[in-house]
């Protein structure tokens, strides 16, 4: 990616605080997973979308209107005998040009020289509450003008949280982004259809992840977007099932909930399929509903509507479904989402952002629109750029005796990324299969890319 998105980024959180505020963002770190192995490493969202540099144990600090320039990252020396284990560093020696910073520096010095950074600001925003130790270093440096008052310094007295305006900024995707969020988009389709094309009864949920993954690193992803969800039969209504260690049987339903992540943006994506290639008739009755709900909201997230609104369309359609289905009684349908009647079977929203985390960053709410103190804030409404996710779902338990016997056990997710443009929503994930006809045509037809072992 060219430097000069991140310095614009950059420029543009600058800007949006003005001279007297120094912004600290801080990398994220290898860690453990068990004994000396360590986790797949990933940089943190709010650094990688300011800088676009890969190395841990960094920190970015920004000083709007600073003489010296904005921009001092400090980041690890070279060190020859831990590249060779490790791989390469960029150093201090190196690491300015390759973020186009303005000024490197050791991390070893980071404590010492944000004190001097902090010299005659007003406030430090940071990721405040992330990182307790973080939190603990920012305060120190920042606090050196009181601490020490016999330097005479002036220094900041007021701490803020950086995600009050970064995140904000990150809610509204570039053309850039929206482009990286389509080949994300156009992956995950991609292997869902794998899935699905190499399923039939016997196939382990392991083995359709590994096809699931397979295609999303065969197209460009580095990543997952987030751990893969892949269920069999009455796995699906546990809502984050993760064991993905069992075997579809004739006549269950398979829900995948996977997405590949393309240069740090991720698509996030639920296909519920039949694993014999057929919905019998009860798991067609439930999958139109879920089907007819998702429809429904996409339509309306188009600017001057809001995520609260896509979510209540989600509801009333679902309601409507599960009377339909004997599982709630009453024709009263508003009186019946007002008393959360549904809630047994469809427990989570129906949206959340997209973009660089599978929940992605950005408030839900319009500040200081609360009718009177005490009260919710209203929704904000969309406007252009911005990327959610539409997932309704319904969720029988084997064991649920308020549900008829046909339903129990099924579980039935279908989720999609949908842009708001200025215009009809754009699904970016409009070419994974979700009608019934065209999943039932290409269940186990075998796998285009990967062949089950023997």
């Amino acid at each position: 990616m060219d430097i000069e998105i991140f310095r614009a980024r950059r420029q543009r959180l600058c800007e949006a605080y003005g001279a007297g505020t120094v912004i600290a963002v801080q990398s994220a770190h290898h860690s453990i997973r068990n004994h000396d192995v360590e986790h797949e490493w990933r940089q943190d969202s709010d650094f990688w979308y300011l800088t676009g540099f890969d190395e841990p144990d960094c920190v970015l600090v920004l000083v709007p209107g600073r003489a010296e320039g904005e921009a001092v990252v400090f980041v690890r020396p070279r060190d020859p005998a831990m590249e060779t284990w490790n791989g390469r560093r960029a150093g201090v020696e190196r690491a300015a040009q390759w973020l186009g910073a303005d000024q490197a520096q050791d991390i070893g010095k980071f404590d010492e020289e944000l004190g001097k950074l902090c010299e005659g600001a007003r406030q430090v925003a940071w990721a405040l509450g992330r990182d307790a130790t973080f939190d603990a270093r920012v305060i120190k440096a920042a606090r050196k003008h009181r601490t020490q008052p016999r330097l005479f310094l002036d220094g900041p007295d007021h701490y803020t949280d950086l995600a009050l305006v970064l995140s904000e900024q990150r809610l509204h995707k570039s053309q850039h982004e929206i482009e990286l969020l389509r080949k994300a988009a156009a992956a995950t389709a991609e292997a869902h259809h794998e899935a699905m094309r190499l399923c039939a009864a016997g196939v382990t949920e392991r083995e359709l992840q590994a096809a699931v993954e397979y295609v999303f690193r065969a197209s460009g992803s580095d990543r997952v977007g987030y751990g893969s969800i892949v269920a069999r039969g009455d796995n699906a209504t546990i809502l984050h099932y993760r064991d993905n260690n069992a075997t579809a049987q004739a006549g269950d339903l398979v829900l995948i909930d996977a997405g590949a992540e393309i240069g740090y943006l991720t698509a996030d994506v639920t296909r519920t399929f039949p694993a014999s290639g057929r919905f019998s008739d009860a798991q067609r009755a439930v999958y139109d509903i879920v089907l007819d709900a998702e429809v429904q909201a996409i339509a309306l997230c188009r600017p001057g509507h809001s995520i609260a609104e896509v979510h209540d369309c989600a509801l009333r359609v679902l309601t409507a479904g599960l009377v339909r289905l004997g599982v709630l009684q009453g024709d009263d349908i508003a009186q019946l989402v007002k008393d959360e009647a549904y809630k047994p079977w469809y427990m989570h929203r129906t949206s959340h952002w997209l973009g660089m985390d599978v929940h992605d960053t950005g408030r839900y709410h319009d500040t200081g629109t609360a009718p009177e103190p005490g009260k919710p804030n209203r929704a904000r409404t969309f406007v252009p750029g911005m990327v959610l996710t539409v997932e309704p779902g319904l969720y029988f338990a084997t064991d649920d005796e308020k549900v008829p016997a046909q339903f129990r056990g099924i579980g039935v997710r279908i989720e999609d990324d949908v842009l708001v443009t200025a215009g009809d929503p754009e699904v970016l994930t409009a070419a994974c299969v979700k009608e019934i006809a065209d999943i039932e045509a290409m269940v186990g037809q075998g796998g285009r890319f990967v062949r089950r072992l023997p």
